[in-house]
């Protein structure tokens, strides 16, 4: 068993200062590849949201021309670029932190954390570039008027973010409305938290101003329902289930309060009979395995051409036996532990029902013999499975890959897109006119050809149907936070004349 490192004890981050919860609430940490309680996180109520919201509205000024949302953008660029280099610099022990207290490999959490150092760099360079896009003309029919375009900060906005990419997830909203002029709060879940907490270190080091970001660990009823419904709040940004996505929705709507969703999916694979198939089986492997299947655009569910089916299930099989399951911070390891127990348990439950309604568990489906402790559950094959099958429609969250066959095109279409979700889809061929036609054909948000889960900050991220609306990164990611206003100028010495002026 590898190391593990001591978890820094913190506060929250509230008006750029450490301050205790109101109640004094807080929450233990659970190691989930040891199942030890090895610290805690404050907990967050609505009176340090309250706390929260005043120390973001304060910072949020529309008047003064120094304050953050007036800064130019070069002033907030400073301030990102400067948290990129000292995530950078922290690298290491933020990716051992985050593959302790979310279970992931140590390869993965140091890939994330250069990723969240990229993406803060990126949102720095589109924060310069914002002031010399402000006025952009408009063409209008009559010369006697000019319009032009205003792009300014929504306001204050909450972030709710997930426990799979605790740092990465948090980032891809905090560093766009940031870099946008708005204030935020952030609340992170309450599985992982711990890196989170980190970036407030981080944010106090650099100077950035007192309430431009607040973060406030916490229970989501407890913390997250009273930051969505608080009217000091102009905008959500939410990343998670689509149970609790229509909760967050339904509260903002009580005051038409605008939300940009990120939901989950039950991503299909298709692999055509023309492929190499060892290329193939290790993209579709990792595009249900990688971050322990723990990733909401996992493309879980595998159609492959009944041609190759048996020869290419085998290969997953054998190649799945060659994954290693192991502490996260042991070198080498490829599959870590599920998140929490409550996942843990939910997993299993999905895999011992598909099992009692006729599925065929190919391989996996427990705990690995040689783990006897930690919420570990092997990379999981099941075939015979049915369209009304649960373990087919529904999100698991784990490493749990799902196979049907198909024949034709048509078919196989027609199954990928036979979901409530439409967050990610992938195709497998080398026939690239068909890989085009079915990339058009997927009722999907994200799509890739010849590969599954490459993500790149300056693409655009998110679904259609239940897994949600409005799109994270790129520039995307920027107009989220972004509010356009029209300026229209009368430019004509002439009168308007529509009213006869009382003298004539």
């Amino acid at each position: 068993m590898a190391m593990a490192m001591p978890i820094p004890s913190r506060k929250l981050f509230i008006d750029g200062e450490w301050r205790e919860p109101v109640l004094k609430k807080r929450i233990p940490i659970v190691n989930p590849s040891t199942e030890e309680i090895i610290g805690d996180i404050p907990s967050a109520t609505a009176e340090d949201v309250e706390l929260a919201v005043n120390a973001a509205r304060k910072a949020f000024s529309r008047n003064k021309g120094k304050d953050w949302p007036k800064a130019p953008g070069a002033v907030r660029a400073k301030y990102l670029r400067a948290i990129a280099a000292k995530i950078t610099e922290r690298k290491s022990d933020l990716a051992k932190l985050e593959a302790i207290d979310c279970g992931k490999p140590l390869d993965e959490a140091a890939w994330d954390m250069d990723d969240v150092a990229g993406c803060f760099e990126f949102y720095a360079d589109l924060a310069e570039g914002l002031d010399a896009k402000q006025k952009a003309p408009v063409s209008l029919p009559l010369e006697s008027f000019n319009s032009y375009i205003l792009k300014e900060p929504i306001g204050v906005v909450g972030l709710i973010t997930p426990w799979n990419y605790p740092l990465l997830m948090a980032t891809w909203k905090v560093a766009p409305s940031l870099a946008a002029g708005c204030t935020a709060i952030l609340k992170p879940s309450e599985l992982a938290s711990v890196t989170c907490l980190e970036l407030a270190d981080i944010c106090r080091e650099v100077g950035l101003p007192p309430g431009v970001l607040n973060i406030l660990t916490g229970l989501g009823p407890e913390a997250g329902a009273p930051l969505a419904s608080h009217p000091g709040v102009d905008k959500i940004a939410f990343t998670g289930s689509f149970v609790t996505g229509s909760k967050v929705m339904t509260a903002a709507a009580q005051l038409v309060k605008p939300v940009s969703l990120e939901l989950g999916g039950k991503s299909p694979i298709i692999v055509f009979e023309d492929v190499d198939l060892d290329k193939a089986a290790e993209w579709t492997l990792f595009g249900c395995f990688w971050t322990n299947g723990q990733i909401c655009s996992a493309t879980s569910r595998l159609l492959v051409h009944e041609s190759i089916a048996k020869e290419f299930i085998e290969k997953l099989v054998k190649w799945s036996k060659n994954i290693k399951i192991s502490d996260p911070l042991e070198e080498g390891c490829r599959l870590g532990a599920i998140v929490s127990q409550g996942q843990y348990e939910k997993v299993l439950k999905f895999i011992s029902t598909a099992k009692s309604e006729g599925a065929t568990i190919l391989h996996g489906g427990s705990r690995p013999e040689h783990l006897k402790k930690g919420f570990f559950i092997e990379p999981t094959i099941i075939t015979d499975v049915t369209t009304s099958m649960e373990i087919w429609r529904e999100e698991v969250f784990g490493p749990v890959l799902c196979v049907k066959t198909f024949s034709s095109e048509d078919e196989a279409i027609e199954l990928a897109n036979d979901s409530h979700y439409g967050l990610g889809a992938a195709v497998i061929s080398n026939d690239m006119e068909r890989c085009d036609r079915i990339s058009q054909a997927f009722e999907a948000g994200i799509v890739w050809i010849n590969c599954s889960q490459p993500c790149f900050t300056q693409a655009p991220w998110g679904g259609v149907k239940r897994s949600g609306f409005g799109r994270e990164l790129g520039e995307w990611g920027l107009d989220n936070y972004l509010s356009v206003k029209q300026v229209t100028v009368y430019n004509s010495s002439e009168p308007w004349g529509w009213y006869r002026s009382p003298s004539q």
